[in-house]
Order: structure tokens, then sequence, then C-alpha cells
């Protein structure tokens, strides 16, 4: 098994659209277990990834298996609406217990990009306006769609300029407050003013169906918002009739440490799209609002054939199952504060490491150039490259490829962060080391 593996993985250029297979570091693995991963070379790896934030309560968590084992006993595919099952219900009723707000209707999908796709349709069905704003730095997907509010990285759209129905203005990245500023007082200013110029030379409020964006940029860069922003940005949306979309697929399920960072940050959306953390890998996603507002979006508006999916939705309800039972959205919160203070202690070691910045365990390690304090992807990524060959795996983030993404199962232990960060600290010093011989 194990030559045919290889054989397959060197002709992967061939078999794989280059889009698909040049990601990083394309790690050839055989098993997936915890807080690990199981490589074909026989090493063991710590996963900081947890599958870009989806395996949130470990790999092949033994009541997720075997949920999955159970449901397809049952049934394999289920088109909702063609026919109804348990599963898809019993999840809408779960799942409304812990979403914020009088959210608890529920339009299911398979992807964080579907669920974006539902959100912006809905909002602007029910508006009857149809243009949406979107905030510079936030990735909600690459489908047409979705791409038209995506920004973190201009390469995404390069020669797919989606339809101009959409309005970007900036996020708020508290690093760019001015010194002896009041953070909170700065940024809600700022953002009244951004809409106002909107307003006044781009689009008036009345044309606008929704505003979407991250609570916390994932792919911009773990970038994390003064919670005064977004409860100016409830307001501004409150008061002009404007929708406000959150896009929680990568926040979601316990990541900033609550359930979704809506109530971390305490502003209920109007409309929000959750996926990823939700199954531990099997694809489903969701376009939630309430009852009221999905009334509105009558039969035909929308449908999908695979949405739903009656495995996906008892892989879900073992997910949340879990996440209760082992307390896991605590852990989030005590094993994330305990690596920023790990990680401000490893900053003082290396001046290649510029801003920490996180909540829950959604965190971000900054890599920059020691004399100037820029962004440094390339080091970054020889950084990752060192990591990995000491056992541990991270992925990157942030519009230079400059920010480290620290996102392990919130099952991770004290332990497993100590022995990550114990790696990530060997590969710093072990490029430093190269670094200094070639100068």
């Amino acid at each position: 098994m194990s030559n045919d593996w290889n054989h397959l993985f060197n002709r992967m250029p061939e078999l794989l659209a280059p889009t698909m297979a040049k990601d990083h570091p394309n790690l050839p693995v055989i098993k997936e277990e915890g807080c690990y991963y199981y490589g074909l070379d026989g090493k063991q790896y710590l996963d900081f990834t947890s599958g870009i934030a989806t395996t949130n309560v470990g790999h092949r968590h033994p009541k997720v298996v075997q949920a999955i084992k159970d449901g397809a006993d049952q049934l394999l595919h289920g088109p909702s609406g063609v026919i109804m099952y348990e599963s898809i219900l019993r999840l809408a009723d779960e799942l409304g217990k812990v979403t914020p707000g009088n959210l608890d209707c529920f339009f299911f999908g398979n992807s964080g990009t579907e669920a974006i796709e539902g959100a912006l349709k809905l909002a602007r069905h029910v508006t009857k306006r149809p243009y949406v704003v979107s905030f510079l730095g936030c990735f909600h997907g690459r489908s047409m769609g979705a791409l038209s509010v995506t920004t973190s990285k201009s390469k995404y759209r390069q020669f797919q300029q989606p339809s101009g129905l959409t309005y970007q203005i900036p996020y708020a990245n508290p690093k760019e407050c001015p010194e002896n500023v009041d953070v909170d007082a700065y940024f809600e200013d700022k953002l009244e003013k951004d809409f106002n110029t909107l307003f006044k030379h781009q689009v008036t409020p009345e044309e606008v169906a929704a505003v979407i964006l991250e609570p916390v940029l994932g792919e911009g860069g773990y970038i994390i918002p003064p919670k005064s922003w977004m409860k100016k940005l409830r307001e501004i949306c409150d008061r002009h009739g404007i929708l406000l979309i959150f896009d929680e697929v990568q926040t979601g399920f316990g990541r900033t440490g609550e359930w979704f960072a809506a109530q971390t940050f305490d502003v209920v959306p109007d409309i929000m799209a959750i996926a990823k953390g939700i199954a531990s890998g099997i694809p489903l996603s969701a376009t939630v609002a309430s009852q009221e507002l999905m009334k509105k979006w009558p039969l035909g508006t929308h449908s999908t054939t695979f949405g739903g999916n009656p495995i996906g939705c008892s892989a879900a309800l073992a997910t949340l199952e879990v996440l209760q039972e082992e307390n896991l959205l605590e852990n989030a919160k005590e094993m994330g504060a305990y690596a920023l203070k790990q990680l401000e202690l490893l900053k003082e070691k290396h001046s290649l490491i510029g801003d920490i910045r996180g909540v829950g365990l959604m965190i971000g390690i900054e890599i920059v150039h020691p004399e100037t304090g820029e962004p440094n992807g390339d080091a970054l990524f020889e950084i990752l490259d060192l990591a990995l060959e000491q056992g541990v795996l991270f992925y990157f983030c942030g519009n230079a490829s400059e920010v480290i993404r620290m996102v392990p199962p919130l099952s991770v232990t004290k332990e497993q962060i100590d022995e990550g960060l114990a790696m990530l600290d060997q590969a710093i010093h072990l490029y430093e080391q190269k670094v200094a011989i070639n100068v």
C-alpha cells in the first residue's frame, strides 16, 4: 500500500489541478486521531490547524465516528423536501438552542461558501435591495457571489472580478490606532465616517441590503476588532434598515471560547453563515436567520440536492454533544489564554515575532522583518517547514502570508501546547541560525 501511495503522491501534479495541489505543506498522511496526524513517513505530527478550524472536537472523535457509522446504517442521502428525516430536524432543533438571539431557522448546505451564498441571496430577496457592503481583508469564499465580498487577497479575484453589486470599507485593525488615542472611540468614529463617505459618494443606504463581515478576520490575518466597533456597526445597520450578516464559518462552534463570535462580541446579527466545525470534517453548513426572516424566502428561491446530508447531520449532532459534555468552550478560553502567555515569552526571545493576537483558540502569530517590522511571508514559510520537521503542523494567513495561524482542536491540553510551541521555538531558532550564517 505504501509504495502505491508514494507513486500516487509523486503523480499529484498530474492528477490534481495546481490550484488544489499547490497549497502548503502537502503532508502525506495515513491517519488522524485526536490532536495528531500520522504521516506516510511513519512520524506523528501535532496538528495545530484542526483541518483549518474544522475538527474542533479533535480528529475522529469516537462519538462522531460512531454517529457516522450508525447514520450510514439508515440513510446515505436525503434530498430534503423530497423526503424528510430525523437527523436534519433534530440538528436544527439543537442548533437553535446555542445560536445567538432568535436565529433558530436553518437552510443547510455543504460548505461555508454555500452558506455565504445563501445569506447574500436571503438578504437581497427580503429587503428587495441590490447592494452589499463588505470589509477589506475579509474572506467569504471563492464562488462568484461569495467572491464579490471577499477581499483578503487580490489574487482570488484576478481575471474574474465579480459583479459590481458590492462596496468595501476598512476593517477595524487595532494596530492602526494612533498612539495615546482611545481605541474604542477612534474606531467608532472612523466607522461612522467610513459609512458617511460611502453613502454620500457611492451608494445610498436605502439601496444596501446587507453588511457582511467576519467577526474576527480569518484568512485576512486573525485580526480582532474592538467590541465597541462591532456594536456601532449593529447600530448603523439598524438605523438604515440594513441586515447584518456574520460569517461565522471559522469563528463558530467554540473557536472563540463561546458557541459563536456573536456571543463573544455580544452582538446579534440578522443572518449567520456557519460551517467548518459544525460536523467535525463531514461537509455541512447552514445559513441561519430568524423564522420571521426565513418565512420571507419562499419555495424555489433557493434549493439544494446534497445540503443537510443525513450522515452529516448525525455527525453534527454528535459534535454538539461532545462540545458540551467535554466543556470544550471553557477549555478553548483557558488554553487560548495560556497559549497567548507562552507566545509572549517566545516573542521576547525572537525579534522575528511581531504582533501576537488571539481570542479563544484562534491565535495569530505575526512574522516580521526584525529591522523594519514589515510582514515577512518568506520567513514564515521557512519557519513552518522547519516546525513540520520538528513535528508540529501550523498554517498561514494574512495578506502577505505573514501570520502563523494557530488553531488546534479545542480539546488540546497544556502539555500539547507546550510541546507544539517548543517545536516552534526551535524552528525559529534554526531559521535565525541559517540567516546569521548567510549574512
